[in-house]
C-alpha cells in the first residue's frame, strides 16, 4: 500500500517555509465479498457499504446457481463457482482505482471455502472467513448439491483433517497474509472441528484472529448476531487497512529522511 510524499514551499509574507505533504495513493484497497451457498450478494451489501466508509472499494456478486442464474442450482459445480470467484477477482483488480497489492477477500460458509482456494490462485493480502465450510476433494466436478447427499459429510466435518489431505486446507497452509476466522458457537452446519482444522492449517499466516459469536447459529438468524459479526469484521478490517497505511506512511517518511541526510553536504 503506497502513499505519496511531496515536499513544497509555502509563501508567507516575503518568505517561504518548507512543508511536506503526505497523501493516499490514487489506488485504494479492494474488498471482494463472497456469499454462501443459498445466499446472494444482498447478504454483503450492508457490510460493503460500511467497508467503503473505511476508504475501500468493495465488490459483491452472485455465484452461479443463485439469483438470476438460479436455474443452475441443481447443476452448478464447485469448479464453476471457483471460476466465478476468479472472474470477479480478475475484473476487480483491473479497475484503475483498485490497488491489486491490497486485496481483502471475505467469504461466508461455502464462500469462505472458495475464498481459501482463491488465495492459492490469486494474490490475497487479507482473508476474512465466517463459518468457512469444508468439503472432501472427491467429486470436484459434481453438482455442488450432490455433495450434501454424502451420508459421511457431517462426520467428515467433525474429524481432524490434516492440511495435506484437503485442497482448501492446503491453500491455507500456503497463505502468508492476515486472517480473520469467525465461528458461531452453536453451528450445526459447520461445527467447531472445522474451525479447528482451518486454524491449524494457517501455520504461515502473518497473523490469525479467531472469534466466536456466543449463542449464534450458522445462518446468524438473530439480528444481534449479525450485528456482532459486522462489528468484528469491521474492527479487523480497520486494524488491517489503517495499520497498513500507517506502516506505509512511516516507511515513506523514513526513506525521505534518509535521503535528506545523504544529500546534506
Amino acid at each position: 500500500m503506497e502513499v505519496r510524499l511531496e515536499t513544497l514551499q509555502i509563501k508567507v509574507d516575503d518568505d517561504e517555509i518548507g512543508g511536506t505533504m503526505l497523501s493516499p495513493a490514487t489506488r485504494l484497497p479492494g474488498v471482494l465479498l463472497v456469499h454462501g451457498w443459498g445466499g446472494s450478494q444482498k447478504q454483503d451489501l450492508e457490510r460493503a457499504r460500511t467497508a467503503a466508509g473505511l476508504g475501500c472499494i468493495c465488490l459483491t456478486f452472485d455465484l452461479r446457481g443463485h439469483e438470476s442464474t438460479a436455474r443452475q442450482w441443481e447443476t452448478v459445480s464447485r469448479e464453476q463457482n471457483l471460476r466465478d470467484v476468479m472472474a470477479a477477482y480478475d475484473w476487480f483488480v483491473r479497475r484503475p482505482n483498485v490497488d491489486p497489492a491490497s486485496i481483502a477477500v471475505i467469504g461466508i460458509s461455502y464462500g469462505g471455502y472458495l475464498a481459501t482456494i482463491l488465495s492459492a490462485l490469486r494474490p490475497v493480502r487479507w482473508l476474512g472467513l465466517r463459518a468457512p465450510a469444508l468439503y472432501k476433494d472427491d467429486g470436484w466436478h459434481l453438482p455442488k448439491r450432490q455433495l450434501h447427499a454424502d451420508p459421511d459429510l457431517p462426520a467428515f466435518r467433525r474429524r481432524p483433517i490434516h492440511w495435506q489431505d484437503n485442497r482448501a486446507l492446503r491453500a491455507c497452509a500456503d497463505f502468508r497474509g492476515d486472517v480473520l476466522l469467525v465461528e458461531s458457537e452453536h453451528d450445526d452446519v459447520v461445527p467447531h472441528p472445522v474451525a479447528v482444522n482451518y486454524v491449524a492449517a494457517f501455520g504461515k499466516a502473518r497473523s490469525l484472529t479467531s472469534r466466536v459469536i456466543p449463542e449464534a447459529d450458522h445462518g446468524l438468524s438473530e439480528k444481534v448476531w449479525q450485528t456482532t459479526y459486522t462489528e468484528v469484521l469491521m474492527n479487523w478490517l480497520t486494524e488491517m487497512i489503517v495499520g497498513a497505511r500507517q506502516k506505509a506512511a512511516t516507511s515513506k517518511l523514513e526513506r525521505h529522511e534518509t535521503e535528506k541526510i545523504r544529500e546534506t553536504p
